[in-house]
């Protein structure tokens, strides 16, 4: 079943419809190559491909009595073509028009995602540049640690999503198979050139080899990549969930005017997208596990991955076209405050500067274990006491009478900090802003 929040185009690819269609390319694809080379009349090829059609109604009913959704298939086509129906399948296995259709699919589905990912990509660029030089403070166990900016958390998550398109990319190409080798794929009814052929109509490459099915590492691949992707939003989702509680609230995703986040607490805005995100991240990623499972098939095929597959590409292909759709608008439309970010970060009276600090005093002959020791005895008591770290330091004359004034005053210096951002955002965008 179709999801109800499946935007219309990826809900259509998975259809019941959709897939006998892709069959249906399948089979006239077949029937006109093996027209050429003359195994199959031309006129048989010629029906097939244009009177070639089905009503869905019928093949249920015909599957209800066969029990076999290809057999079903085909008779239902069968009753539209007429006498040359006798051409139609010839030489193949249902598996050979299951996996190549299939791939179909994929590929279609693909496409759609990868239209996703590169307005992601887009968005995340564009709010990057817009607070690259946006102070914030940087975490390592959600403890303050040391300034950053806003845009380099932006970039940092533009340049994993740079990685993960060239990753789809590569699974996708890896699904853009089809086989027509027959039972166990040795080609025993068919020649491995019309195979060639065949898929060429299709826009798609031979699997060099295969047995009755393409072999499932390729899908395991694909879902994996899916998974991956998923990671990524769950990732940004988990980060955005983090910035807009109560205590931290530099950034938090939109809230529209009449948008209400509690039924007790009117008060209430919470990140109910972020939620969904990372939620939905998890069905993705099991959905991975199950794909790694259909690797192992018995011999040179059994059907324990088939009704897997019924699953898990659909649900993988439209959670993640969902959930980059989620992201996109998260990111275009996030709530962002750099003077609570500057705020957060000046609450601890300059602790965040300390391992400056202790740079400068081992540049002026300070061993560096007493320079973290005379460092760490003032940081731990203006932790401790709430007192102001940077005025700790200014009134201790062991450090006062080993490094200058100025340099001090360096130490403590957002800007010093933060000199090389610029250059990283080269690195990431190609050019320094």
């Amino acid at each position: 079943m179709i999801p109800r929040y499946t935007r219309p185009e990826m809900g259509r690819i998975w259809s019941d419809e959709n897939k006998f269609r892709c069959w249906l390319k399948v089979e006239a694809a077949s029937s006109l190559t093996l027209a050429d080379a003359g195994i199959v009349p031309e006129n048989a090829a010629r029906a097939i491909a244009e009177r070639g059609d089905f009503d869905l109604k019928r093949i249920h009913e015909i599957e209800a009595e066969v029990k076999h959704d290809v057999i079903a298939f085909t008779t239902a086509v069968a009753e539209k073509v007429g006498p040359e129906a006798r051409w139609l399948h010839y030489g193949l296995t249902s598996n050979d028009v299951v996996d190549t259709a299939q791939a179909l699919q994929i590929k279609e589905a693909s496409q759609i995602i990868a239209d996703d990912l590169e307005k992601l990509k887009e968005v995340l660029a564009r709010r990057a540049h817009e607070f690259e030089h946006t102070p914030t403070i940087g975490r390592t166990h959600g403890i303050h640690a040391e300034p950053t900016t806003f845009g380099l958390k932006l970039a940092n998550w533009y340049a994993e999503i740079v990685r993960n398109i060239e990753r789809f990319r590569r699974s996708v190409e890896e699904m853009r198979v089809g086989k027509l080798s027959g039972a166990v794929g040795t080609f025993a009814h068919l020649e491995p050139e019309f195979e060639e052929k065949i898929c060429e109509r299709l826009g798609l490459a031979a699997a060099p080899v295969s047995t009755q099915v393409i072999q499932r590492d390729r899908h395991a691949y694909y879902v994996a990549t899916l998974a991956t992707i998923a990671s990524t939003l769950d990732k940004i989702a988990t980060e955005v969930r983090h910035l807009q509680r109560t205590e931290v609230r530099e950034a938090e995703e939109y809230f529209s005017e009449k948008q209400k986040g509690s039924s007790a607490m009117p008060h209430k805005r919470n990140p109910i997208t972020c939620e969904q995100i990372s939620g939905l991240a998890r069905v993705v990623r099991a959905n991975a596990q199950a794909a790694f499972e259909n690797v192992a098939l018995w011999h040179e095929r059994d059907i324990s991955h088939s009704s897997v597959e019924r699953v898990i590409l659909p649900d993988s292909t439209i959670l993640v076209d969902y959930l980059l759709a989620k992201t996109i608008h998260l990111i275009d439309t996030l709530m962002v405050y750099p003077n609570r970010m500057l705020k957060n970060l000046e609450s601890t009276g300059g602790l965040v500067f300390s391992g400056q600090l202790l740079l400068d005093l081992s540049e002026h002959g300070m061993a560096r274990e007493d320079a973290y020791r005379l460092v760490q005895k003032h940081a731990m008591r203006a932790w401790k006491e709430d007192l102001n770290f940077r005025e700790l330091v200014m009134g201790d004359q062991e450090i006062t009478s080993r490094v200058p004034a100025k340099q001090i005053e360096q130490a403590f210096s957002i800007e010093r900090q933060l000199r090389n951002v610029g250059k990283i955002f080269k690195r990431v965008f190609g050019k320094e802003s």
